[in-house]
């Protein structure tokens, strides 16, 4: 059995199927003498592993290994060698397994080749989908010596039969089948050997699997000539070399392969060759493959060979993504890429190419065009030398796309002894060589006292153990202070060529990242800047990568809202942003979606989205038990929408209780609800303080004066320096109504009765009349000037008179009013002998740190007696508008104004979050 095991691991023994079956021992050719072992008598050198009885030379034994895995070429016999040629008129096509996957895919591919009007095609293919998995597997078995091996091996068999029958017949189809059972019956003959040893060296590995691409290039090239097109197909053994080198990969011997390419075509000149991807030889004639991405990296090298005008790698994508599509749903397909841009992207995970693909054709110039082959209309994603001015792609992008990297950890070493000892750095990364860890960024302090670097979380561990060894002196002498792992981390990086020469990139960059609330732990840049890389907790990975991907225009803002409360003021915002969605996501790229709404019994959630045009049919339907905690997490919590906000739109002074704890969660708050600014002071002030000092954002314009720019007006004026002595106005819509509608004979009562009727005032008049409400306001205002007043600091003049304040209900009260009109009715006849009106004001007195809310007359003329309707009026003196108050006028009630109010608030929140202004 020694001798088979033997066997199985040098491909330098010759069995004989008569060795395997009574365990000969075989004879050890070296091979500089084994041509006949791996030189079919009329193909060009190449290692030939296999079992072929019968067949006979001088001198050498009856049986040998032999694999005949190729349909024989017809041969050009003529002395005149036919010259190679090269350069654009070569186009060069890649299909992957997925492309090849049926017969039916591999005639559309064949329609492909047909169709393009290129003077000569070489087009390399992989595997049938899924065949080389199933020949590891027929490996996997052998070498477990699972009988299942046979089964396996047959079904692989099954599959290239039933394809053949699909695409080919006559000859080409007798041909094939021929070839094809002469192969599998060399297979068993080897998977037996491997069977026996309970081993396959890489070698025998790498021979076996290839055969998945040498039946789909014969497939291809028959389905080619029966179309009419004169095509010759190419085990690409018998021309790439390649030297294994010791990381798994390989380099490619561009000279000899050249050289072995020019005699190949001068035997089989054609415009239009198949060729094998993924597998090659090494220069002792060793079959290989190419290892990962080994069929993209077969036309990269090929394309260069022929100096070709392009290389199509066809895919079943469009093309390459901004970002992965299935973290970002609004990912775009890029126009171009530069090679520097997708070797980036390449490294750092997006599914663009593997870096080495790039490096043949980089030597020439050559463009890689990446292409779906299930979407011909897609002209998918050019990756070339330059992207300047390509179709004005990324113009409005400094960064062409985003690629994250996952399941990582941080290892800091740092101390005071690392500053200026040469080789501190040598140390640790060689500790990390010895641990056969992979390094994938690195950043380090100028100070010099400490560096930290990624590296996959299953290989920390070993890291962090050998680093605790190797500097266990210096960690006891103080020199270094800790070694110190950082776990569940993931890797953001920004990639993009204009990066380099555009200042702020890196600007705008954090400044997305602080605003989604991502909180960055280490970060790498190189000095070409093609690059930021970024480190930050696993968790915060997608949201960091929607909130950089929607900043750079890449994608809409997208924000997802949460509405409380959907009464009067709630349900006509939703309706206005019902209308007004489709504008905001075509014309600002602005994508507000709801994730849920609740009131105080029921709420509705949707992970996608509330459908605003049956939000009230599904809140019926779907609707389920309200709970504030579980809603604010569903809101907050999809990873894929970076940004989140709260619209309180009720008066519960419980619901403004939570805005301090949502503001530290990263949440945004956007609310009319007056309770909050108007509370407690202490809360006030520490609400305040966490919204300067933190990037979550906190809007209420809508507090005062619904729909009007009140507060936005007074925040302008303080921050441009100007100092505020009074503010003074009727911040009561109802209010408002009731004295502008108070004359001729009309008593309070009636125009009171009138106002309810037409709906102005709350269900109980008693709410608006006791002057609670416009309280609330000017403490607002009056905090929002830098007066630190409570509530109870503010006189209020009620107009619900003494005896009626504890009426059982608004009807009694309403039925009793009447009875006081006469007080009213004095002060308003006062007030009408001396020439003026009155009106019902709050006011803010900053010269005397005081404010008040009562009952004033003002003289005819005067600004706030020419009011209308339900209009508020507000008037700001200030140095800067001493002698002619700065004023504010318009509509100060009613649900349509207020939810605009709020709806204005939302809109300066995604500006503020990056939306274009």
């Amino acid at each position: 059995m020694a001798s088979l095991s033997s066997a199985i691991s040098n491909p330098g023994h010759i069995l004989s199927p008569n060795a395997l079956a009574h365990d000969v021992k075989p004879k050890k050719i070296c091979y500089s003498q084994c041509h006949a072992f791996f030189l079919p008598p009329h193909r060009s050198p190449i290692c030939r592993m296999g079992f072929v009885s019968g067949l006979e030379r001088k001198n050498t034994l009856k049986s040998q290994i032999f694999a005949s895995v190729t349909v024989d070429t017809p041969v050009n016999t003529s002395p005149e060698k036919v010259q190679l040629p090269k350069g654009d008129t070569w186009s060069v096509h890649k299909f992957g397994g997925t492309c090849m996957g049926s017969s039916e895919r591999i005639k559309n591919v064949a329609k492909i080749v047909l169709s393009d009007d290129s003077e000569r095609k070489f087009i390399v293919v992989s595997a049938m989908s899924k065949v080389t998995d199933m020949m590891y597997d027929l490996i996997y078995k052998a070498q477990s010596r699972d009988d299942s091996y046979l089964s396996a091996l047959d079904a692989v068999l099954e599959k290239h039969r039933s394809t053949a029958f699909d695409l080919l017949d006559g000859d080409e189809l007798g041909s094939f089948l021929a070839q094809l059972n002469h192969d599998i019956s060399n297979l068993k003959a080897m998977l037996r050997a491997i069977y026996i040893a309970g081993h396959a060296t890489e070698s025998f590995t790498d021979f076996v699997v290839g055969h998945g691409e040498l039946w789909s290039a014969q497939l291809l090239s028959c389905v080619v000539r029966k179309n009419g097109v004169d095509c010759n197909w190419m085990d690409t053994r018998e021309v790439l070399v390649v030297n294994p080198t010791s990381s798994n990969q390989v380099d490619p011997d561009f000279k000899e392969s050249e050289e072995r390419l020019e005699k190949w075509y001068s035997k089989n000149p054609s415009k239009t060759i198949v060729a094998t991807g993924f597998i090659a030889s090494t220069p002792q004639n060793i079959p290989t493959t190419l290892k990962r991405d080994g069929s993209d990296f077969s036309a990269a090298i090929m394309g260069a060979l022929f100096k070709a005008r392009q290389v199509t790698i066809w895919t079943d994508v469009d093309g390459v993504y901004s970002a992965d599509p299935r973290k970002v749903s609004e990912a775009v397909i890029l126009k171009t890429l530069s090679y520097q841009e997708a070797w980036e992207m390449s490294y750092f995970g997006a599914n663009v190419l593997h870096p080495r693909t790039i490096i043949p054709v980089m030597r020439y110039d050559i463009p890689i065009i990446i292409r779906n082959v299930f979407n011909l209309v897609v002209p998918g994603t050019k990756i070339c030398r330059s992207t300047e001015d390509e179709d004005g792609q990324g113009l409005e992008s400094f960064v062409k796309g985003f690629a994250t990297i996952d399941n990582l950890a941080l290892v800091n070493v740092e101390g005071t002894g690392m500053a200026g000892v040469p080789g501190t750095a040598s140390a640790i990364f060689s500790a990390v060589k010895d641990v056969g860890a992979n390094v994938i960024m690195i950043s380090q302090a100028s100070s010099e006292h400490s560096v930290c670097f990624a590296v996959p979380e299953k290989e920390v561990n070993a890291v962090s153990e050998l680093l605790q060894s190797r500097f266990r002196e210096a960690l006891n002498a103080g020199r270094l202070s800790q070694v110190q792992v950082i776990p569940n981390c993931s890797i953001l990086a920004a990639v993009g060529q204009k990066m380099a020469s555009t200042p702020g990139v890196s600007a705008t960059l954090f400044n997305a990242l602080a605003k989604a609330n991502i909180n960055v732990r280490a970060i790498a840049q190189g000095c070409s800047e093609y690059n930021i890389t970024v480190v930050v907790k696993r968790e915060d990975c997608i949201r960091a990568l929607r909130a950089v991907h929607s900043r750079f225009y890449l994608s809409r803002t997208t924000i997802a809202m949460g509405i409380i409360g959907p009464g009067l003021i709630g349900g006509t915002l939703l309706d206005q942003l019902r209308d007004q969605t489709a504008t905001l996501k075509e014309e600002f790229n602005i994508d507000l979606r709801v994730m849920g709404i609740t009131g105080s019994r029921t709420m509705l959630l949707s992970e996608a989205g509330i459908d605003l045009s049956r939000w009230k049919e599904l809140q019926k339907e779907k609707g389920v038990v309200a709970d504030m905690e579980k809603f604010v997490q569903h809101v907050h919590g999809n990873h894929f929408i970076p940004n989140t906000v709260l619209v309180d739109c009720t008066a519960d002074s419980s619901i403004a209780s939570h805005y301090y704890d949502w503001l530290r969660k990263g949440i945004h708050v956007v609310t009319p609800n007056k309770k909050a600014n108007s509370g407690p002071l202490d809360q006030y002030l520490k609400l305040r303080a966490l919204q300067r000092q933190s990037y979550t954002h906190y809007f209420y314009e809508a507090t005062v004066g619904a729909g009007l720019p009140i507060i936005n007006t007074l925040q302008g004026l303080l921050e441009t320096g100007d100092k505020i002595l009074r503010i003074e106005g009727i911040f009561s819509g109802t209010l408002s109504y009731i004295f502008n509608n108070l004359i001729g004979r009309k008593t309070f009562s009636e125009v009171v009765a009138e106002a309810k009727q037409a709906g102005y005032t709350e269900p109980d008049p008693r709410d608006d009349l006791s002057g609670t409400d416009v309280c609330r306001k000017v403490i607002i205002l009056a905090r929002e000037s830098g007066l630190k007043l409570e509530l109870s600091d503010i006189p209020v003049e009620s107009l619900v008179p003494e005896p009626l304040k504890d009426s059982a209900s608004a009807e009694e009260f309403m039925q009793k009013l009447p009875q006081f009109d006469h007080d009213l009715a004095k002060k308003r006849q006062i007030a009408e002998d001396a020439g003026q009106v009155l009106r019902y004001v709050g006011v803010v007195d900053m010269v005397n740190q005081e404010g008040a809310v009562k009952l004033q007359t003002y003289k005819n003329d005067h600004p706030f007696a020419q009011l209308s309707g339900a209009d508020n009026i507000i008037a700001f003196t200030t140095t800067r508008y001493k002698d002619q108050p700065l004023i504010v006028r318009g509509p100060g009630a009613g649900a349509e104004v207020t939810a605009g109010g709020v709806f204005s608030d939302i809109l300066r929140l995604a500006s503020y979050l990056g939306a274009p202004s």
